[in-house]
């Protein structure tokens, strides 16, 4: 009886082993993926990091709760490529964390548009060089394999560009400023400097793209690619030529581009008495931002006009009745558009009229 027994519990667990599980997952794949576009740049006296943050895990699943960016460096001694990042333990053999970015509240760091910056500029010398490797950790404290290696040569860049002036013209702004004489080290520049210029609508937003898709030779730009009545903030680098190390940014100017061409003067005007008033005709305009016309009047030719509107009137004719019998008048027509200057044209010609 006890060996039958021992049968049927024997048969009983085969198949209960036999009864359907989910997949067995490795625990491997269901880390955060690595990032793979991880990048340096010396800009100032910093160094800035820039990588695109993951949303899939190393299975392909998506990745919905990235909680941490943990950044880590390290001092390359002498020539040659960078030793391998190997994970271990929480963190990267030979490398120092160097930064721990919360993806919700990523201050000083910036998390923006899948993008993420970093900015280490503490217990890094000029003339070193770093190696930078970045992990991803979920919410539930999963690291994700090192990111690629992304190393930089820390030069000294140039100091920012001194006295940046912007001049606002009609939809145009035009920049100027002085290049700076020594770099972040002290030490002179040493040969000619090349510039980034950078536009943005508010001064909390700084660009993060220069204006200028090849970098300018000398410390001037003029950017037609504004519009009028809305205000921009510039800023200027300037780097130790094509590729170079990239300077801090020059202090901020404000500029406002506004229009400053008037509409053409108005044409055909005549006169033509009535028995007390005396009525004005013209030719419409045609500007697309015209906003009306204002009549003016003298009792003497070609000079002595007063203005008879009040506000621009969109109308082509006006009834001028505030006039005396057998007096002769004088009137010219402007046109005014609808810019925050009001510019307005020249008179149109002269058109007379004797009240009867």
């Amino acid at each position: 009886m006890k060996r039958g027994v021992l049968i049927v519990v024997l048969v009983g667990l085969a198949l209960v082993a036999c009864g359907r599980r989910g997949p067995l997952v490795a625990p491997e794949r269901r880390l955060p993926a690595a990032v793979q576009d991880l990048a340096v740049a010396v800009e100032g006296p910093a160094a800035v990091l820039t990588w695109t943050l993951p949303t899939k895990r190393v299975d392909g699943s998506p990745l919905k709760d990235l909680a941490r960016l943990d950044v880590f460096r390290r001092e390359e001694p002498g020539e040659g490529p960078p030793r391998p990042a190997v994970a271990s333990g929480r963190g990267v053999a030979g490398f120092e964390r160097v930064a721990a970015v919360r993806v919700e509240e990523p201050a000083p760091a910036r998390v923006e548009g899948g993008r993420a910056t970093v900015t280490d500029a503490e217990g890094i010398e000029f003339g070193r060089r770093y190696t930078y490797v970045v992990l991803s950790v979920d919410a539930r404290g999963r690291m994700s394999p090192p990111s690629n290696r992304a190393t930089v040569a820390f030069l000294a860049a140039p100091r920012p560009p001194e006295g940046l002036r912007a001049t606002a013209g009609d939809r145009e702004v035009r920049l100027a400023w002085q290049p700076p004489a020594t770099l972040e080290d002290g030490s002179p520049v040493p040969g000619p400097l090349v510039y980034q210029v950078f536009r943005s609508d508010s001064p909390d937003r700084p660009a993060t793209r220069p204006l200028n898709p090849e970098p300018l030779t000398s410390p001037a730009f003029t950017d037609l690619g504004v519009r009028n009545d809305v205000t921009y903030v510039y800023t200027v680098r300037a780097l130790l030529g094509p590729g170079g190390p990239v300077g801090r940014a020059s202090e901020a100017v404000q500029a406002t581009p506004e229009d400053l061409t008037p509409p053409a003067a108005p044409r055909n005007l005549s006169a033509v008495a009535a028995p007390g008033a005396i009525l004005l005709a013209w030719a419409a305009g045609t500007e697309p931002d015209l906003a009306g016309y204002h009549v003016y009047r003298s009792t003497a030719p070609g000079r002595g006009y007063e203005r008879l509107t009040a506000a621009p009137q969109s109308e082509i004719t006006y009834q001028d009745t505030a006039v005396t019998k057998g007096r002769t008048y004088h009137y010219v027509v402007t046109a005014v558009d609808r810019s925050r200057r009001a510019n307005e044209s020249v008179p149109s010609s002269e058109a007379s009229a004797t009240v009867r």
